[in-house]
């Protein structure tokens, strides 16, 4: 740990910006280009302007972030921590520039330059810091903490390379690692002072009647801060990243000087495994162990951070539920419960007991998904050797669960044969348990916790997710943003209810006008911003048709292709019936080893390739796949879409987010009643949504049936034809037979009940284009959407998790 320096008499109020006039605003620009970049504006690059301005940017952040650090500390409150192994935090810089106030001016002193705001900020590159709706989930959670003022701290880990980067060969998804920490990163801040030691596998020792751990291997946990600041800059929380690195004395110079680089430097490499990639392949036992040295890696370094900083204010730590709240989002950070107790017992003189009292109501678990494969279990030998001191308070959980509750089957225990199932772990150790909408809630105390919830009643909650209006309406949409203030007024950014305003004019030709052409100008913004990027040209007078989401079997992307290969043979069939244009879009990735997710994902692109070059529909149907879909792209692609494809089969979905910011953002929903849909349904009223498709009680009943599959194969003709085009090769003319797995799991098994649906699926589809055809129903249908989003915002989400979780106070 590093010494701090005082200097006394000096406060960091005395170093306070002036107000960021254009005037003042041009010189800290150019104070920072010179001073901080090195570069004079003749010589200047694209890359050295946007370092300049994220500069002057996070000077301003700077002030709120110290104060309410002061006024925490002062005030002495309490404190959320956020564990959670993904913040898919997007692109900062004009982010930042509207929660402070900043962007009109920043705009002013840009154009004085010659300058594009626009230009430069996407030339930021992405974080790589997350995979899909759980990471933009945490980072949504961080601003709104911060925009209603809930002191706290978000913990991850600061991925080197992240997931991956996504490209298409020949329509196959090929993974290249992300680097999006190439040219640097202008956001965070670096803090030696608060490294801390993290210990992996060796043994377990009893000494004077205590069990000591003797780790074989120890790695320093780096952290780097970025600020989060709240809309208005009147709050700002942390974002605190871990990176791993080698211990100094684990360097072996002499080996080194004698010629072994590599030997020498092995401590490095494995120490920067840990962070260098999210999510490794755990389909191996090695990827296995790291997966969980990750995980542990996380929560270790976090717990330690935690303890220490209450300790600086505070002697007694059987009252750290009174000033502390951990969250662990998802089950990934589960093994935070045996971590803080090993710590309070072993380094801190704890009773057991007391120790797991302490740690349960420190605690919450957020749960994000029914997937058995999803809620990791982690061997017996994998856990002894990784985490041996971790294992044996697991055990002891275990066994004292026993004797407390009666036998319980192996599934519903902590250890049940040679699993450690981290489910349960995370349940166990936790004072409130949470799900993510209201149909997931109930899942979760139905099919995944019954035994738990019987035996903690009160335990399990449910608080929907939500999103922040300020990054997916504000930010992503700024023309239909100008409408609605046009509209209804300021102050909705961090007043979502109020959009209900636009209400009574859902039926007025002059608003559905002006809401209709900030749609036709962000699909236009889509559009060419797809030309430039990947040389896709599309029309925008087609209905924009979206699903973007992690490619999983269970989010549908099949059924989604094998309409469009019906709606493409029925235009074939029929091309002057007057059908809408169309243009279907996918985007996500697929896991390195999800093998049907990658054919699925091959499957759009082949079909895409044929569609797209048929003379006879290609203007009515066009197939696109944009590569590496992430914030970025969702930013301009969701303002742009009229329709959202909401899919999943039911029951199978925790929540979504996606779904929340295409309705936002003024496009329809098709979608089954699972996870948010169910909500959302509810809040723009059922007229305003295309529902279709078995209710999950209906899809437990289907499964039952004997040949369900080939049964509703055999009942639709159009599915029968779409499947016979595959399977003759229509698709993959070079290997007829590419898709031979994928339709064999059609016939005979398909448990996500994708034949099931496809007839209700295809009649909502018909839904959807007598709608569209008639543009005053479409725009007032959308309108309401907008209108009645309000619920979704992941301020209200917060405040819920605040109340009901948390039991803490908002600082503002």
């Amino acid at each position: 740990m590093s010494e701090s320096f005082a200097v006394p008499g000096i406060r960091s109020d005395d170093l306070s910006l002036p107000e960021p006039t254009p005037e003042h605003f041009r010189w800290s620009l150019l104070h920072h280009l010179q001073y901080t970049v090195g570069k004079s504006p003749e010589h200047a690059s694209k890359f050295d302007w946007r370092m300049a301005l994220s500069h002057a940017i996070r000077d301003r952040a700077v002030n709120p972030w110290f104060a309410s650090t002061r006024r925490t500390w002062a005030e002495d409150r309490k404190r959320v921590y956020y564990l959670s192994m993904e913040f898919l935090i997007g692109r900062l810089l004009e982010d930042l520039a509207i929660n402070l106030g900043l962007r009109d001016v920043v705009v002013e002193v840009l154009d004085g330059f010659g300058l594009s705001f626009a230009d430069i900020a996407e030339d930021e590159p992405d974080a790589a810091l997350g995979n899909g709706g759980l990471g933009r989930l945490a980072a949504c959670y961080l601003e709104s903490m911060a925009t209603v003022g809930c002191p706290a701290y978000g913990y991850g880990l600061r991925y080197e390379h992240g997931l991956f980067e996504q490209r298409f060969e020949h329509g196959r998804q090929i993974e290249t690692p992300e680097n999006w920490l190439a040219e640097g990163t202008p956001w965070d801040f670096t803090r030696p002072e608060s490294a801390y030691q993290v210990g992996f596998g060796g043994e377990v020792a009893e000494e004077d009647g205590h069990q000591l751990w003797r780790p074989r291997s120890r790695v320093l946990a780096a952290a780097h801060d970025t600020p989060v600041v709240g809309y208005g800059g009147r709050w700002a929380n942390t974002l605190r990243l871990w990176a791993a690195m080698p211990n100094a004395d684990l360097f072996d110079l002499a080996r080194f000087n004698s010629g072994e680089f590599a030997a020498a430097s092995e401590p490095e490499a494995l120490a920067r495994s840990l962070s260098r990639v999210l999510y490794p392949n755990d389909t191996t036992e090695g990827g296995k162990e790291l997966r969980l040295s990750q995980e542990y890696f996380l929560t270790s370094a976090s717990v330690q951070d935690i303890l220490r900083r209450y300790l600086a204010a505070h002697d007694d730590l059987t009252r750290l539920p009174e000033y502390v709240a951990i969250q662990m989002n998802d089950t990934h950070p589960a093994i935070a419960g045996p971590e803080l107790i090993r710590l309070l017992v072993d380094e801190h003189g704890f009773g057991f007991d007391a120790a797991v009292d302490v740690a349960t109501r420190v605690l919450g678990y957020t749960n994000h998904t029914l997937l058995p494969e999803a809620l990791e279990r982690w061997t017996v030998d994998l856990m002894r050797k990784v985490l041996p001191r971790h294992l044996q308070i697991i055990e002891r959980l275990d066994t004292q669960f026993v004797e407390l509750q009666g036998s319980r089957p192996d599934p519903v225990r902590l250890i049940g044969g040679d699993q450690v199932n981290m489910g349960d772990l995370a349940f166990a150790t936790s004072h409130r348990v949470n799900g993510v909408s209201a149909l997931h809630s109930e899942l979760v105390r139905k099919d995944l916790f019954p035994v738990h919830d019987e035996l903690h009643p009160d335990r399990i909650v449910n608080i929907t997710n939500g999103i922040t209006p300020r990054r997916w309406l504000r930010l992503a949409n700024p023309h239909l943003s100008r409408l609605i203030t046009d509209t209804i007024g300021e102050g909705w950014e961090t007043d979502l209810e109020r959009l209900r305003g636009l209400e009574q004019h859902a039926d007025d030709p002059a608003f559905q006008a002006a809401f209709g052409r900030t749609k036709h100008l962000a699909k236009e913004g889509f559009a060419g911003w797809l030309a430039d990027e990947h040389g896709i040209e599309l029309p925008t007078n087609a209905l924009f048709d979206a699903q973007v989401k992690r490619l999983h079997e269970y989010k549908r992307q099949l059924l989604n292709i094998l309409w469009t290969i019906a709606h493409w043979q029925r235009i074939k069939r029929d091309p002057g019936a007057g059908w809408v244009p169309r243009v279907k879009i996918f985007g996500g990735k697929a896991a390195p080893s999800y093998h049907t997710a990658k054919d699925i994902i091959r499957l759009i692109n082949d079909v895409g390739q044929v569609v797209n070059n048929d003379p006879e529909t290609r203007d009515l149907l066009r197939v696109v796949y944009p590569p590496n879909y992430g914030v970025s792209m969702a930013e301009k692609l969701i303002p742009a879409a009229d329709l959202s494809e909401q899919i999943s089969t039911a029951g199978m979905e925790a929540s979504g987010t996606g779904n929340m910011k295409f309705a936002l953002n003024g496009a329809l929903t098709i979608g089954t009643l699972d996870g948010a849909n169910i909500e959302i349904r509810e809040q723009v009223g059922p007229e305003n949504f295309f529902l279709f498709g078995l209710t999950a009680d209906e899809v437990a009943a289907r499964r039952a049936e004997p040949d369900h599959a080939r049964a509703a194969i055999e009942r639709s003709q159009p599915l029968q034809d779409v499947l016979q085009a595959i399977a003759e090769g229509t698709f993959s003319p070079d290997e007829t037979h590419r898709y031979g797995g994928l339709l064999d799991l059609m016939w005979n098994s398909d448990w996500f009940l994708v034949a099931s649906d496809f007839d209700a699926y295809d009649a909502a589809q018909g839904e959807v284009e007598r709608a569209y055809r008639d543009p005053q129903h479409w725009q007032r249908m959308a309108i309401l959407n907008v209108a009645r989003m309000g619920y979704f915002s992941s301020d209200r989400s917060i405040r819920e998790y605040m109340s009901e979780i948390w039991d803490i106070a908002p600082a503002l």
